[in-house]
């Protein structure tokens, strides 16, 4: 950390080139306001959809939805760039460069590709910067639904049967992905494989509806997973944050998510429009053994993906006591109805207390190996 005389710097990272750049936007909106600005120096850094990184407004006022539900996208002019020492460098159009000074810590609030999967994360690392959340691997792992299924198999943790359909495989032949998906029994669920938000997800009930909705996933990863339905489950999620000087991981209430009849699943819309109708049972009425299955499966696979910081992970609990790991999402939403911290707060971490009990996690560890 830098040794000035000063508050510590965060700098909130957010916006890119991915489908969720917008959700990144709202979520980066509600970080930028529960920063306390008597404790931290908070400078907003934007990434626009095609890769610059811009200086935004303190203000963060711009960061929500539109009065008629317009998203936000980023906009600033001012291009930023990391120099020695960690330092900002500054140029407007026709500007000379100037530098803002040393950062001492990343907030990277990003979602999906190009942010949340590790890129950014081994940027911040080569950079030398303490960041926010998961590091390189982890994140990577956890953009990827195939390749975190596959860690979580190996490491005997419960998870859907599922059908991975790789670019030149659908190209090919797809008559033989077809037969793989067959074998899963319908309804399947079909997804981009590193996406997330509900981007690009399709509930097929029959056989000829699965081109299509491959297709539609494939609008946003070339690589598309296919799952069976967890038909009658209920969905919930916990929070889990990473222990204070090196303690075990804490794990929040659990939450059961309830969406209204008119959605086929826990779609875009049911995620983040109010009128929308889902309800957020926290805690979530679960058997006390139930509850203490799911609170040890989360810390296991937060735990498995070797995670820093925080994760979300969501569940699927089955009529029979079954319980199965869904996903783990390395940076959950952090929107005004983001499940994350309505979690905590049901726990009694409130929102201002737990961003900066993630900010104070950051510039306690060091960068790279550890």
């Amino acid at each position: 950390m830098s040794t000035e005389n000063r508050k510590p710097r965060v700098a909130v990272v957010f916006g890119g080139r991915s489908s969720e750049h917008s959700i990144s936007c709202i979520s980066a909106g509600s970080v930028i306001a529960a920063l306390d600005a008597d404790k931290y120096d908070v400078v907003p850094i934007g990434i626009t959809t095609d890769g610059r990184w811009v200086l935004e407004s303190a203000e963060g006022g711009h960061l929500g939805f539109g009065p008629q539900g317009e998203l936000p996208v980023v906009r600033g002019t001012s291009e930023v760039a990391l120099g020695s020492s960690q330092e900002l460098v500054v140029s407007g159009p026709g500007e000379v460069p100037k530098t803002l000074g040393g950062v001492d810590v990343v907030f990277p609030v990003m979602h999906g590709p190009w942010g949340q999967d590790g890129t950014l994360q081994g940027l911040l690392e080569l950079a030398g910067l303490r960041y926010v959340g998961a590091g390189v691997l982890s994140s990577a792992v956890g953009t990827d639904k195939h390749f975190m299924k596959l860690l979580f198999q190996a490491q005997g943790l419960p998870v859907l049967p599922y059908v991975v359909v790789r670019p030149l495989e659908w190209e090919r032949d797809a008559g033989s992905v077809r037969e793989s998906v067959a074998s899963l029994g319908y309804p399947v669920f079909v997804k981009p494989a590193r996406a997330g938000s509900s981007f690009g997800i399709s509930r097929v009930d029959v056989p000829s509806e699965l081109d299509a909705a491959i297709e539609e996933a494939r609008r946003f990863d070339p690589k598309v997973l296919v799952e069976a339905a967890a038909e009658g489950a209920r969905e919930v999620e916990i929070g889990v944050l990473q222990g204070l000087d090196g303690a075990a991981p804490e794990t929040s209430e659990i939450a059961e998510i309830r969406v209204d009849a008119a959605h086929a699943f826990y779609d875009f819309e049911a995620k983040y429009l109010p009128e929308q109708n889902t309800t957020l049972d926290v805690p979530a009425d679960l058997p006390s053994d139930i509850a203490a299955r799911i609170r040890d499966l989360a810390v296991q696979a937060f735990v498995a993906l070797d995670v820093e910081g925080l994760a979300r992970v969501d569940f699927f609990v089955f009529a029979d006591g079954r319980v199965e790991v869904n996903e783990v999402e390395t940076m959950p939403g952090f929107t005004s109805t983001s499940m994350f911290p309505r979690m905590w707060a049901a726990s009694g971490l409130e929102y201002p207390e737990l961003v900066d009990r993630l900010v104070q996690l950051a510039l306690s560890r060091g960068t790279g190996l550890r």
